[in-house]
């Protein structure tokens, strides 16, 4: 997988992945109503992946009528399984494996969807057959741009944009932006949005963000 205009980094063992969460370039995978997780040894992600799993699984549910299965996430280079490519992205935690659903029909929706997906470059996806599932790398940039655009065609959304309250927010030690998007109801998308930040962007205690919020 190429992936284009990133500075992605790749984690070699298990402590550097513990330390990109630390530090909020990764995120957790928390299971709910619509993923659940199998057999996922280390469940982070980057955050855009993270936006896009949740999406997806959305999606999903209506159309499969079942929770969608994530098997693996971020893996450290240490611990790639002897079947993955040299070229692997999953180190990077920009990949997701998903199963393939038994269903026909979701089986189908699911690759046409990952296809026109692909087809708008956010991202690539790969269907593979030992074991059954589609390997997903979700490009950053370009698919917080492509989820950015679809809230702007919403015009409730683009309506209560145009009514919301900045608040501002004093970065504090320890704080991740998937931890001050939680506390304020809000995405790590909104965020770095909001402040111009990259996913390789790191957030220091005193900074100053902007918090986009419903007045």
């Amino acid at each position: 997988m190429m992936i284009p205009s990133t500075k992605f980094s790749f984690f070699a063992t298990p402590a550097s992945v513990h330390r990109a969460v630390a530090a909020g370039y990764l995120v957790r995978l928390t299971p709910d109503s619509d993923f659940t997780l199998h057999s996922v040894a280390y469940p982070f992600v980057r955050p855009s992946t993270l936006t896009f799993v949740h999406r997806l699984a959305a999606e999903y549910v209506d159309e499969c009528d079942e929770p969608m299965v994530v098997t693996s996430a971020v893996r450290p280079e240490d611990r790639q399984p002897g079947n993955s490519t040299a070229h692997s992205v999953h180190p990077t935690g920009m990949a997701v494996d998903l199963r393939k659903p038994d269903d026909g029909a979701c089986r189908r929706w699911l690759r046409s969807t990952l296809l026109e997906l692909e087809d708008d470059g956010v991202l690539e996806a790969t269907e593979e057959f030992a074991p059954p599932h589609f390997h997903v790398g979700v490009y950053a940039t370009p698919y917080r741009r492509y989820v950015a655009a679809l809230t702007q065609s919403d015009g409730r959304r683009v309506a209560a944009r145009s009514t919301a309250a900045v608040i501002r927010y004093t970065v504090r030690d320890g704080d991740t932006l998937w931890d001050i998007a939680r506390e304020h109801d809000t995405t790590v998308d909104a965020l770095q949005n909001a402040n111009g930040l990259d996913d390789d962007d790191v957030i220091h205690p005193g900074d100053q963000l902007e918090i986009p919020r419903s007045g």
